[in-house]
C-alpha cells in the first residue's frame, strides 16, 4: 500500500494561517485549520435572507479581527444549501451554507462556508478538511506558514487601540 505522506504537495499549511475572502469583502481573516472539522465555517452575525431572481441569498455581518468588534465586514452571498451541522460539544444547528473564493499563499480555489455565529470562539474561521482536501497537507506543530499578517487592523483602515 503506498504511503500516503509520500504525495507531492507544495502547499504546506500550519495549525493557523492568514487568508483572505476577496468575494466576501474580507483581505484578511486569521483561519484554525482544522482537519477535525469537515466543514468549513465563518462567524457570521446579523444574518438575514432575501430573495432575488428567485434565489436566496444570506447577507451578514462579520469581525473578521480577533477581539475588534469595531470592525465589521458587511457580506452577502448566495445561499446554496442548509445543513445540520454539530459542533465541537455535539450541539447541531442548521446552518446556511455559501460558496466563495479563498485565497491562501499564491493559490485560489472556491470553498464552502457555513455561516454561524462564532463570538465566543478564538477563531472567526475554521478551514475544514473539505476545502483542502488534495490541495495542501497540515503540520500540526507549525504555524502561519504561508505568510503573517501585522497590525491586521490596518488592512481594514482601523488603528490600534
Amino acid at each position: 500500500m503506498p504511503d500516503s505522506a509520500s504525495t507531492s504537495f507544495d502547499l504546506i499549511l500550519g495549525w493557523r494561517e492568514w487568508l483572505a475572502l476577496p468575494e466576501l469583502g474580507i483581505p484578511a481573516i486569521k483561519a484554525k485549520v482544522d482537519t477535525g472539522a469537515r466543514t468549513s465555517t465563518l462567524h457570521a452575525f446579523e444574518v438575514d435572507t432575501l430573495r432575488r431572481d428567485g434565489q436566496l441569498y444570506a447577507r451578514f455581518s462579520v469581525h473578521p479581527i480577533q477581539r475588534r468588534t469595531d470592525i465589521v465586514v458587511q457580506s452577502e452571498a448566495m445561499v446554496i444549501d442548509r445543513r445540520l451541522v454539530a459542533d465541537s460539544g455535539g450541539h447541531r444547528e442548521e446552518r446556511y451554507v455559501i460558496s466563495t473564493r479563498l485565497v491562501l499563499a499564491d493559490r485560489q480555489w472556491p470553498i464552502e462556508l457555513t455561516l454561524t455565529n462564532r463570538e465566543t470562539m478564538l477563531f472567526r474561521m475554521l478551514l475544514g478538511r473539505t476545502a483542502i482536501a488534495g490541495r495542501a497537507l497540515v503540520d500540526p506543530a507549525r504555524s502561519f506558514l504561508t505568510g503573517r499578517v501585522r497590525q491586521s487592523w490596518e488592512v481594514y483602515g482601523a488603528t490600534a487601540r
